[in-house]
């Protein structure tokens, strides 16, 4: 009887795999085939050991776990040359190296970046054919840790795994339109990264890289050519290939804004190359062949995206106009001029798609990044995929955080722009994903963003998609201990949903809502109408902020958490104006409609601009409070550079609140009992 019980167990488990995983830690990506047993390995007696020659990448490997696991336990997992010493956790790599993406690299259970790993009660192996492979699944086994201090173990249990698609980037914009991240803070990104199984970095410069020959080319603001090497060494360690992401035809008004180079664009200090211009390609030689050095990647994206003066000849004459044949022309120099030092070439995806003649013309073997960063209604995304598909140019689908006109992060946006896009992208035959950020906006913090490119890093991986009811549970359980995960994952459910209602209510930009004059007509009448929703939102910001503070008072990380506490004080702030906008013109409108004049205003209106305990006050105060804070993740990300724009528009509306204070009290010092009052707009534009 009871071997029959164990036969019914046995069975239900294998029938219900998803039954057994819910007794362990969610696995993000999810594995593509887990097994789960019922014993476990203690984690504290544990040795890591190598089972085939080591090299300096699985050393690197080995050393990652052995950090991990110490952080888990308290305890320093020795690292061994070969097993017998002990029970261990031995890494086995079975072929080369290949610690990064190659071209025409394929995907599956047989690619270089699959792994096996099993753990018995006995100990605990990696194997795969990479040291890339053997680098996964070691992120895996991280996560594979229950317990803390010396009761921490790991679940018996055989994976195996293997990544959907080939190549799973994250394109960053870090300095050429918003703020410039520190060397430091790409090293975070980059381990972070590392976590979810990311294989490609994306920088992207417009000219924020040093180049032998240019040095007034953004002096203040560009990396080192020895930084972006050790940015890439950094990489390499985590199996992740930094690729250049560069504007070679748009996107450059910083450099024709120099009035050296200014008479190489097609308008006086504009943005695009004239290709008329016979300077331009030997400049453009020059510059590729220092990047082509500098980079050792075998890939380079070139840019060739937003061309303004493109579109409008091909608006105006058709995809065959003068302006049209120069983009090619230029875009297969390039191309060709990379091509010959070996890389493999990319271009954004937008002008392609635009204008379907110019697919046939294409370099051969170019990869289009077809990108579009909101779902669309058409399940397929055929107007970003259809003309590529047609002409059979391989491409990447390109998603985007949607970051870079929101307060917070609209994962909700993201999330649902990944999902449909990557789906679309499967069936287009897409050779992979890349996830951006962009900082258009000029006061974005990145660290705000790690959920979605956490999100953008797994979805590529599985072949299931991701379930995203869960994944802020389970994002914060994998980041987080036990205690301060519930309190995380609820703190990035209110974030979203604020966010997503704010920019509902505004009807766009909530950096743009942030910042506008509440008292303008058409905000204001916005804002009456949805008064109640502003308060929910509001609500919810309020509510992350408390979920926020326990887990930072819990001793959660400063580094992720620090920024979002920011957005969702932020968020708090913008629906307070509105709902003080309604409240300030309710006042004075009730005055100025009431029969009986009022013998003084400050009984009705002394809780608007009174010195303490006011609604002016109180903007004023919290938005001192929110530079000083906002300021200082500023530098925990950044260098200084664009700082002060930044802060400009804090100390904009501080003046601002300040001014409209002063003509309350201005006119409330010249009222003479009695005397009629004039509308609201003459108090508020009183000068």
């Amino acid at each position: 009887m009871r071997c029959l019980k164990l036969t019914i167990v046995l069975l239900v488990v294998a029938m219900n795999p998803q039954w057994a995983e819910a007794e362990h830690n969610p696995l993000l990506p999810r594995p593509q085939k887990v097994r789960y047993g019922s014993g476990r390995l203690l984690v504290r007696d544990l040795g890591i050991c190598f089972g085939s020659p080591a090299s300096l990448e699985d050393r690197f490997a080995a050393a990652e776990l052995s950090r991990v696991l110490n952080g888990r336990t308290g305890i320093e997992a020795p690292i061994w040359e070969s097993h017998g010493q002990g029970a261990g956790i031995i890494l086995t790599r079975t072929a080369g190296v290949d610690p990064l993406p190659m071209p025409d690299e394929p995907p599956g259970p047989e690619s270089r970046e699959a792994y096996h790993l099993k753990v018995t009660p006995s100990g605990a192996e990696i194997r795969g054919r990479s040291s890339a492979a053997v680098f996964y699944g070691v992120q895996t086994l991280r996560q594979l840790v229950e317990g803390e201090g010396e009761q921490a173990f790991l679940p018996e249990a055989e994976i195996d795994d293997w990544p959907s698609l080939a190549y799973r980037g994250a394109m960053v914009d870090v300095g050429s339109e918003g703020a410039m991240s520190t060397e430091e803070e790409i090293k975070s990104q980059l381990d972070f990264l590392a976590r979810w199984k990311v294989n490609q970095y994306y920088l992207y410069n417009e000219a924020s890289i040093e180049l032998a020959g240019y040095p007034l080319l953004n002096p203040e603001a560009r990396f080192t050519q020895e930084q972006i090497r050790r940015i890439i060494a950094y990489g390499r360690e985590r199996h992740i290939d930094v690729v250049p992401c560069l504007e070679l035809y748009g996107h450059l008004h910083d450099l024709f804004r120099i009035e050296k180079y200014s008479d190489l664009a097609d308008s006086p200090h504009g943005g695009e190359f004239n290709p008329r211009n016979p300077k331009v390609m030997p400049l453009l030689s020059d510059w590729i062949d220092q990047f082509a050095k500098l980079f050792p990647s075998a890939f380079v994206n070139i840019g060739f995206d937003e061309t303004w003066q493109i579109e409008q000849a091909a608006k105006e004459q058709g995809a065959g106009a003068t302006p049209t044949k120069l983009f090619l022309q230029q875009l297969n120099n390039v191309a060709r001029l990379f091509e010959q030092r070996g890389k493999r070439v990319m271009a954004w995806g937008d002008i392609m798609v635009k204008y379907p003649d110019i697919v046939a013309q294409l370099p051969s073997g170019i990869i289009a990044a077809a990108w579009c960063y909101d779902p669309t209604p058409d399940p397929e995304y055929k107007r970003w995929l259809g003309p590529l598909i047609a002409k059979n140019v391989p491409h990447v689908v390109t998603t985007g955080v949607n970051n870079w006109a929101e307060i917070s992060p609209d994962f909700n946006t993201a999330f649902e722009n990944i999902d449909t896009f990557l789906a679309a992208g499967r069936k287009s035959g897409a050779l992979g994903l890349m996830n951006t950020l962009w900082t258009d906006s000029g006061q974005n913090l990145l660290r705000q963003c790690w959920p979605g490119l956490a999100y953008g890093a797994v979805a590529p991986w599985q072949s299931t998609p991701v379930e995203r009811a869960k994944f802020f549970s389970e994002y914060a359980r994998q980041m987080y201990s036990p205690a301060i995960a519930p309190e995380v994952a609820q703190a990035l459910e209110d974030l979203t949903q604020s966010e997503s209602a704010l920019r509902k209510i505004v009807g766009g930009s909530t950096t743009q809502a942030m910042w506008a004059d509440p008292f303008i007509p058409v905000l204001l009448k916005t804002a009456r109408k949805q008064r109640e929703d502003l308060r929910k939102t509001r609500l919810l910001a309020e509510d992350a902020e408390e979920h926020l503070d326990r887990a930072l008072s819990m001793g959660g990380n400063p580094t992720s958490l620090d920024s979002l506490l920011v957005a969702s004080r932020m968020l708090d702030y913008t629906c307070m104006r509105y709902l003080y906008a309604i409240e300030i013109t309710d006042a004075w409108e009730r005055l100025h409609t009431q029969k009986e004049v009022p013998k003084s205003l400050r009984p009705a209106l002394g809780g608007i601009y009174d010195e303490t305990h006011s609604r002016l006050v109180d903007l004023m105060d919290r938005v001192t409070e929110l530079r000083r804070i906002y300021r200082a993740n500023w530098l925990a990300e950044n260098t200084p550079y664009r700082l002060g724009r930044a802060l400009g528009r804090w100390d904009a509306e501080y003046e601002y609140w300040r001014q409209v204070q002063e003509r309350f009290r201005a006119f409330a010092r010249e009222y003479k009992e009695g005397e009629a009052l004039p509308p609201f707009d003459a108090i508020i534009k009183a000068r």
